[in-house]
């Protein structure tokens, strides 16, 4: 394995997700057993830019594994998307005698160190860590399994509820352009309908739903809606339209907001971190620059930062017929 690299640098940027401490453990460690140097970059593209760093070796990292958020923090960088930041991120790397940068991240930072890269030619690598599983070139971004299992916790709780006082809950969960969360939360929590950006289902067909559930005999009902769906102008004029079009329905609004970003890593984000840090810090020292690492048919896979970007995530179509078939 070519190793022109002696020292890697690693930083989070946007969103944190639950996965991301993992990765940074998985990144620093796998320095180590390479024997090159790590430097972990505090905030960001913003403490680049300010030479926010800090050597980390195997044992600095320890405890961290089952940890949520990321040590390194996380910070947004008006600064960064000009030159004149970009110029001084760049001088910090070189007077710190860095050979290559991991961003955990997503599209938006990933979009950062392609930037980087075509101005400077730094070697830069991706790892996907954003809950909404909105990127590109994997199936599982990091954090998304331990936000599905957060959601489900909590429409099981609210299940109680609406149970217990025959309740219309309507469950506000993450995912503005994509409705991953809510489509896997809303058949595992057993909604009786799903609302998400790519189908734009409409008020009739919610109200047909709601009125078919009735006449079933149900009692109570969750609804699982997407930040993004595009039925309403949010979720409080739907439960506003339900209210004054539909009667016999107490209804009742949960927006589950940043709680579910929150919290220990599943043990599938955790072994998922470990295998991406692996393989970012392996790609580099191989001389490959420019990729995300990611996850496809189970195995560890390599896509172009430029296609991660661009290209666009689909919703699983038979999930979608699952969901009607369950809610029957």
């Amino acid at each position: 394995m070519p190793n022109k690299i002696k020292k890697l640098a690693v930083l989070t940027s946007g969103g944190d997700s639950p996965g991301m401490n993992a990765a940074i453990r998985s990144v620093v460690r796998t320095c180590a057993y390479h024997e090159i140097q790590c430097i972990g970059v505090y905030r960001g593209y913003e403490g680049l830019i300010e030479g926010d760093f800090k050597p980390m070796g195997a044992r600095s990292v320890r405890g961290i594994i089952n940890k949520g958020g990321t040590i390194l923090k996380s910070a947004r960088s008006k600064e960064f998307r000009t030159p004149e930041g970009r110029q001084k991120a760049y001088q910090n790397l070189v007077d710190h005698e860095v050979d290559g940068l991991v961003v955990i991240g997503g599209d938006g930072s990933f979009t950062g160190a392609l930037i980087f890269n075509q101005e400077f030619g730094f070697p830069v690598m991706g790892i996907p860590g954003t809950i909404d599983n909105d990127i590109f070139g994997t199936s599982h971004t990091l954090g998304f399994d331990t936000a599905l299992n957060t959601v489900v916790d909590a429409i099981d709780k609210i299940r109680d509820t609406a149970s217990s006082h025959n309740r219309l809950f309507f469950i506000e969960v993450m995912g503005r352009d994509v409705g991953h969360i809510a489509l896997n939360t809303g058949i595992a929590g057993g909604a009786e309908e799903i609302l998400i950006p790519e189908e734009d289902l409409g008020l009739d067909r919610l109200v047909d739903s709601l009125n078919k559930s009735r006449k079933s005999g149900k009692t109570s009902s969750i609804v699982i809606v997407a930040e993004g769906d595009k039925i309403g102008k949010n979720i409080f004029e739907l439960k506003e339209f339900v209210d004054e079009n539909m009667e016999g329905y107490d209804v009742r609004v949960s927006v589950l907001g940043h709680m579910q970003r929150g919290g220990s890593p599943s043990c599938f984000d955790r072994v998922l971190a470990s295998r991406m840090g692996v393989k970012a810090v392996e790609t580099l020292l191989e001389g490959k620059t420019n990729y995300m690492v990611g996850l496809l048919a189970n195995k560890i896979e390599l896509t172009h930062l430029d296609k991660a970007i661009k290209g666009k995530t689909k919703i699983n179509l038979e999930l979608l017929r699952v969901s009607d078939i369950m809610s029957t």
